[in-house]
């Protein structure tokens, strides 16, 4: 009999943390994020962030929606200015005003969301996927570079699910910033356009 009632609180317990896991959340991230310390290459770039990309509210599902427009701007502006010596932001492609300078254009592919009901693990995880669009200052593709950024909370104990998903979204922005810095001048296109215009110094 005592066993009985342990197996039907637990049942109870597990339909409850199902059901909360499924209910609506409308998750606004705002957080501030330090700035980067690194040395930039003597390199220009144009960064666009359009008002679409700014303002911008992904609905990885029905009951969910989470806006990242800000904290993905200040987060990918952080990490574009540890890239480059000079820089500046402009809202369209007709405001660029450096010359023989990179123009990236960062977009959101798509956001999708992980909650312990999908994969009954105690854990919420998020996965924005951008691309950069990279030209040079003529409008000639340089490249369309893909990358995916990821983050989990450690666990959703007393998490609400819009905390939850809250957290794995800021871990996953600054995933996405410090694969920028990482791995912006590796990508093969650019260092060849790097090579082209001379702009490798001696750190090379």
């Amino acid at each position: 009999m005592q066993i009985t009632k342990i197996h039907l609180i637990a049942s109870l317990l597990a339909l409850f943390a199902i059901t909360g896991c499924s209910s609506s959340a409308q998750v606004q991230v705002e957080r501030n994020f330090p700035t980067v310390v690194s040395k930039p290459k003597a390199v220009s770039a144009s960064i666009i962030f359009n008002d679409e990309f700014k303002n911008y509210v992904a609905t990885p599902s029905k009951n969910t929606t989470i806006a990242i427009g800000s904290a993905q701007t200040l987060m990918l502006s952080n990490a574009f200015a540890g890239l480059f010596n000079k820089i500046e932001f402009v809202q369209s492609r007709d405001q660029v005003s450096f010359e023989n300078a990179l123009v990236i254009t960062p977009l959101v592919q798509e956001v999708q969301v992980s909650t312990p009901s999908d994969t009954y693990l105690n854990v919420y995880e998020v996965w924005i996927k951008y691309s950069l669009d990279i030209q040079n200052a003529k409008g000639d593709q340089i490249d369309n570079w893909f990358m995916p950024a990821y983050g989990k909370t450690p666990d959703s104990f007393m998490l609400s699910k819009t905390n939850a998903i809250e957290e794995a979204t800021v871990i996953a922005l600054r995933d996405a910033g410090a694969k920028l810095l990482l791995d912006f001048y590796r990508i093969p296109s650019i260092y060849n356009w790097l090579v082209r215009e001379r702009k490798l110094g001696d750190e090379q």
